[in-house]
């Protein structure tokens, strides 16, 4: 399972604040296949116009083969 992370950076402080993307329905959006969790990611990348970062994360399930 893939999510998406965004990093934004305070321009000001420096600081920096991590939030991890969400669907439609205010649940965090997972993604099974990593190669569209790479586009999505890249797209985003491009197009953003205010500094933010997208990264894609690897989440690994230990109870998925229980």
């Amino acid at each position: 399972m893939f999510l998406i992370k965004k990093t934004m950076v305070d321009k000001r402080t420096g600081k920096k604040t991590h939030v991890l993307l969400n669907n439609g329905h205010s649940e965090i959006l997972e993604i099974p296949h990593e190669n569209v969790a790479n586009k999505l990611c890249d797209v985003m990348n491009e197009n953003s116009d205010s500094g933010h970062s997208y990264e894609v994360i690897d989440v690994l399930n230990k109870n998925k083969n229980k």
